[in-house]
């Protein structure tokens, strides 16, 4: 092949498609922004840093990832986007040189009890087909493996016109599925504890029946007593088999008892009627804690747990079902894959093994592709989802992530840190939303959002690299370099709390005891058992408050003063002073202003464009009615106090005429917790993930409980943050609070007066204590990697 020759010596000038090597944003305005005008380098690793409600999500998501997304979905037809999410344009006057962006948050995964780990990535749709096709005895096409597919037949007579005729045909068809008859394909089944119902040694005469509201001789526990088919003098121990069926099983029955007509029916079906089928959030506190104890959730005894029907449990490959592949850990799975050698199905192969090995290679090999998605933390949810983008060929695409170190040992971020440059070295553009020194280090380009949250932020302090940010002058690089030093004295405990023989999940007999009286951290490597060992061993009952990371539930009308509970004292003190009823102080009752409603804007549906919403005209989006803002409490009206942060609220409930001890000791705990800054009534719906779970830990803080029990409180913690955190602890302490705490961040774990390690690996490698003393000896003895990194961390 022959080259022309080159008469030009010089270099050619740059292609002008080469000079959009930037996305440049100007005049973002969206949430507590202000005007926000920056530049980020394409191709290259940006994080975006700042405290807790700086707005780092709100440019980065809300911004630039929502235009993105909007832009993209304007290229379909009208009838396809009038079947997607519609996306209103963001407040930003320029948003210039966008490429397609992909979105891996934090969003925990479907918590729907048929929805799995293998269900989630695709991985369970391979070895259906797998299976189908090589498993022995063959049972069918892929749905047969599926336990969201239940086995079906049926047959009848079909009426069509032919030829001008009505004709009649019979017609039967049969779908053969993998789900277990008997729990549904949900791998469990709900029974009723009979021992919390009755006490069989009693009679009914004399109150056998334990149930809320069938004690005390009322119509429910005269229906059973009265109803003839027992005598109710007999202790329930002596019933004949006949009469315990229809204590406890009969079908309803029209009967008349004291002249008044009635239905009796079985004890269980009637409590299953009555009270399981409500919502939980829904019923009076008496009764969820009746329903808690009576109710128990075993193994489906038919499938074991698997999920699956007889018949898909039954075919095989080398003797493996797909229950049995469904239930090894990924990084068993992905070597027995590797085995099979089968040409007929070379592609499915490839693609199968190519995902369980992104599972290993992202950390998360621990894992089984049964274990239900709701289980999974944040952390594991958004590794989850990066599995999908590992292996794409896509480049010039701009990844942005949310807080991907969340869970993290710091053993496993560098993991995490490789998997990030190896998606900017394919030539995409990464944005990354990070508390994390560790990962913030890795930048190309690093944008410091702040100064403050809320209000006080919203700003760009800094934009540069990392070297420019640790000598930028800014809280994050003020706090950099922070490494907090070991505790020369810790605490002595007041007691211990015994764990013996735990196996929950991967624990393999764990015995443990854990100081009360103490700040105690439990740690280890993702999947090492940390949860497993706390959740699994510490019911969260009488005496233990357990904030855990459930996403915090609550639409655009919810906000903190209603979350907390602290819009109820403050209604009740409004309609005192005026003598009126607290209802009317209420934007979600009789006070709310007609026109909307109480939500304060007018939402204007455009079918496929996106719906606009304009504030109120009537109440000017105050919410309320105009003569519910006549009413004052201290010369404010609901309004202004709604519009109030809590630090300010917290001085004008304090004291003077508007004094409210109620709402005072919630506004503390919100201060506490380091949320003095939102407002009253800030939506829910516009808070960060750390406010989220900083709110969740004030209102937990009102239990009466000995013991607090935190699962990973830093998580989208600012480094500033961190330290409060570690106040509030140390108060919580000396309060006379055990405090146990399950964390990665190494100033908890220097902070510490114990520290619980659990290892050494993840899945069947951990699940046993590796360590367990003082944050001193775990440094001095380096003997597991938290040590190690420990002793890295703070200069040991």
């Amino acid at each position: 092949m022959s080259m022309a020759p080159r008469t030009d010596p010089q270099s050619p000038a740059p292609h002008v498609a080469d000079s959009h090597d930037l996305i440049r944003v100007h005049g973002a305005r969206e949430n507590n922004l202000k005007d926000v005008s920056i530049e980020i380098p394409k191709r290259r690793l940006t994080v975006f840093t700042g405290v807790s409600g700086s707005g780092k999500s709100s440019l980065v998501f809300d911004t630039i990832a929502a235009e993105s997304q909007r832009l993209i979905n304007e290229t379909y037809s009208a009838f396809v986007q009038g079947f997607m999410p519609t996306l209103a344009r963001p407040e930003v006057d320029v948003l210039d040189g966008l490429t397609t962006v992909i979105t891996v948050d934090q969003q925990r995964l479907g918590a729907d009890p048929r929805s799995t780990v293998g269900t989630a990535t695709d991985a369970n749709a391979m070895l259906r087909i797998l299976f189908s096709r090589l498993g022995k005895p063959h049972i069918g096409s892929p749905k047969a493996f599926s336990f969201n597919v239940a086995s079906i037949s049926g047959a009848g007579a079909v009426t069509m016109e032919r030829g001008g005729q009505t004709v009649k045909e019979r017609r039967s068809f049969s779908i053969t599925g993998g789900m277990c008859p008997r729990c549904e394909g949900r791998g469990s089944v709900s029974d009723l504890d009979l021992t919390q119902l009755y006490d069989d040694s009693k009679s009914l005469s004399e109150g056998a029946i334990t149930v809320p509201g069938y004690t005390g001789g009322g119509w429910n526990s005269r229906l059973y007593s009265e109803s003839g088919f027992f005598d109710p003098d007999k202790p329930i121990r002596k019933f004949t088999k006949k009469e315990l069926h229809d204590f406890l099983h009969r079908e309803p029955t029209r009967m008349k008892i004291a002249g008044i007509n009635m239905t009796y029916e079985g004890l269980i079906p009637r409590i299953q009627r009555s009270m399981l089928a409500k919502e939980r959030e829904g019923m009076q506190p008496h009764i969820r804690e009746f329903v808690d104890w009576a109710v128990t959730f075993t193994t489906c005894p038919e499938c074991d747990g698997t999920r699956l029907n007889e018949g898909a449990r039954s075919s095989k490959i080398k003797r493996i079902s797909i229950a049995d592949a469904c239930a090894m850990q990924i990084s068993d799975l992905a070597e027995w894959v590797r085995g099979l050698d089968e040409p007929s199905v070379a592609p499915l192969l490839t693609a199968l093994q190519q995902t369980l090995d992104s599972f290993v290679e992202i950390g998360l090999g621990y894992l089984s592709l049964d274990r239900p998605a709701g289980t999974l933390s944040g952390g594991e949810a958004q590794r989850v989802k990066m599995i999908r983008h590992l292996g794409s060929s896509l480049t010039d695409v701009t990844y942005v992530f949310d807080e991907p170190t969340i869970g993290l040992h710091p053993h496993d971020i560098q993991r995490m840190n490789d998997l990030l440059l190896r998606l900017r070295d394919k030539g995409n553009t990464v944005l990354v939303v990070e508390h994390k020194p560790e990962t913030i280090a890795i930048a190309d380009h690093v944008v410091d959002l702040g100064p403050g949250a809320g209000t006080a932020g919203g700003t760009v302090c800094f934009e540069g690299t990392v070297e420019g940010l640790r000598t930028g002058g800014t809280i994050t690089g003020r706090h950099f370099d922070d490494r907090a030093a070991v505790k020369e004295a810790v605490r002595k405990p007041t007691g211990t709390l015994e764990i013996r023989g735990a196996r929950t999940h991967n624990l393999q007999g764990v015995d443990v005891d854990i100081p009360l009286g103490v700040l105690a951290v439990v740690t280890g490597v993702a999947g090492s058992g940390k949860s497993s060992l706390v959740h699994g061993s510490i019911p969260a009952g009488e005496g233990v408050v357990s904030v855990d990371q459930a996403a915090i539930r609550g639409s655009r009308r919810s906000n903190p003063a209603t979350y907390t509970g602290l819009l109820d004292p403050i209604r009740k003190a409004f309609a005192k002073v005026n003598g009126v009823k607290p209802a009317l102080f209420s934007a979600n009752s009789e006070g709310a202003c007609p026109t909307c409603n109480g939500a304060g804007v007018i939402y204007t549906d455009l079918a496929m464009m996106a719906g606009v919403a304009t504030t109120c005209e009537e109440c000017e989006g105050k919410r309320f009615q105009a003569s519910v803002l006549e009413y004052h409490l201290g010369g404010r009206d609901i309004s202004e106090v709604l519009a109030m942060s809590v630090t300010e609220a917290e001085e004008f409930f304090g004291a003077g005429e508007a004094a409210t001890p109620a709402a005072h000791r919630i506004l503390t705990r919100l201060a506490d917790v380091g949320l003095g800054y939102l407002t009253l009534g800030q939506p829910l719906t516009t808070l960060s993930g750390g406010e989220r779970q900083r709110l969740k830990l004030a209102t937990h803080m009102a239990e009466k409980g000995g013991v607090y029990v935190l699962d990973e409180p830093t998580a989208g913690l600012h480094l500033a943050d961190v330290e409060q955190l570690l106040g509030l602890l140390d108060r919580l302490v000396d309060a006379g609070k055990s405090v146990i705490v399950v964390e990665h961040h190494q100033a908890v774990m220097a902070h510490a007066d114990w520290i619980i390690d659990l290892g050494p690996g993840a899945g069947h490698d951990g699940g046993r204590l590796v360590f367990e003393g003082t944050p001193a000896d775990l440094v001095a003895s380096r003997s597991t990697l938290t040590g190690k990194h420990l002793a890295t961390y703070v200069g040991g």
